[in-house]
């Protein structure tokens, strides 16, 4: 801590509390002489390398010029936002006074601010990312295969063979274990409709959801962690966002509020319904497709998204029943 306040103008540190919600970095609010910052680790590998993080810092500068809400870096004494101490990089960002908001705290009105903030987010990045950068043309392939379902089943055998493993069993493995039989005859009807590849892609944020935003009041203040930033379907990205905003306790969606915000996030962004549809398609199917959250828990031992299992699980199931108005949740 010594060597970053020398690194930078923000005075003594007083204080320094760990902010428990990154999934994969990790991050501290400072308390100094001259006021609180927000201290991000770039920790993991995957997104840790100095230069990358510098390229995405300048990306947010030039978002703040257009009046989009986010929280840039600040720049050491030696010009540069991230200081590299032990072999690890750091960023310091303002302290935001903000909460984070869940779909289930926001009103219709505000659902439709924020899927029109999204639409800011990828309007604006395709005019402050370099040319020779630019986004692959609309007709280009999709940048990420569908999942195949063969692959599925594989990992179904694999996750059911860990879960029958694991000893003492307890109430995750028992809903791990019903989930994941329930998902093979699902899959298995519903094969035939792996989406093909193609789709328009653009930059998009990379990870929008609510602990990535801070509010003020009903505002959004300050998106955070652009850490993947790139390019990628950003109608997927509206689709995905608003199935983690809105997915409800018991697995299901809150289709009146989906609706507000894909409008909003239609218009802002310049999205036709159509292109919106086929996004909530591929999500679908990659969502009866993933497992994620158990492949952490069994194959790495990290457990900090059980807690998102139940309902995450529990709605690939719900959007497949109720896979029509979904649809047309966010493309009417």
């Amino acid at each position: 801590m010594r060597a970053l306040s020398r690194l930078y103008s923000a005075g003594t540190v007083l204080a320094c509390e760990p902010v428990d919600q990154g999934l994969l970095n990790r991050g501290y609010r400072l308390r100094t002489t001259r006021g609180r910052y927000f201290l991000k680790h770039h920790f993991d590998p995957d997104t840790a390398d100095p230069d990358a993080i510098e390229r995405r810092h300048l990306a947010t500068s030039r978002l703040a010029e257009l009046g989009v809400p986010v929280a840039p870096p600040l720049a050491s004494r030696e010009g540069r936002t991230v200081a590299v101490v032990g072999g690890h990089a750091y960023a310091l960002h303002p302290w935001i006074d903000g909460r984070h908001r869940h779909g289930g705290q926001l009103t219709r009105t505000e659902s439709a601010r924020l899927g029109a903030v999204l639409g800011a987010v990828h309007t604006c990045l395709e005019q402050v990312m370099p040319p020779k950068a630019r986004t692959r043309p609309a007709t280009s392939p999709h940048p990420v295969e569908s999942a195949d379902p063969a692959a599925t089943f594989a990992l179904i055998d694999s996750l059911l063979a860990q879960v029958r493993r694991h000893r003492p069993a307890d109430a995750f493995d028992e809903l791990a274990r019903h989930r994941l039989l329930e998902r093979r005859p699902l899959l298995e009807r519903h094969a035939h409709r792996r989406p093909p590849p193609g789709g328009p892609v653009g930059w998009v944020h990379g990870d929008f959801h609510p602990f990535n935003l801070l509010y003020q009041g009903d505002v959004p203040a300050a998106i955070v962690d652009w850490d993947r930033l790139g390019v990628q379907p950003r109608a997927e990205e509206a689709v995905r966002a608003a199935a983690i905003f809105y997915v409800r306790p018991a697995g299901n969606l809150d289709l009146p509020k989906v609706r507000a915000y894909a409008r909003a996030y239609r218009r802002a962004a310049g999205v036709t319904s159509a292109e919106l549809a086929a996004a909530a398609h591929r999500v679908w199917w990659e969502r009866l497709n993933d497992f994620w959250m158990l492949r952490w828990h069994y194959e790495r031992g990290d457990t900090r998204a059980d807690c998102q299992f139940p309902a995450a699980s529990a709605l690939s199931v719900w959007w497949t029943r109720e896979y029509d108005a979904v649809r047309d949740a966010f493309a009417e």
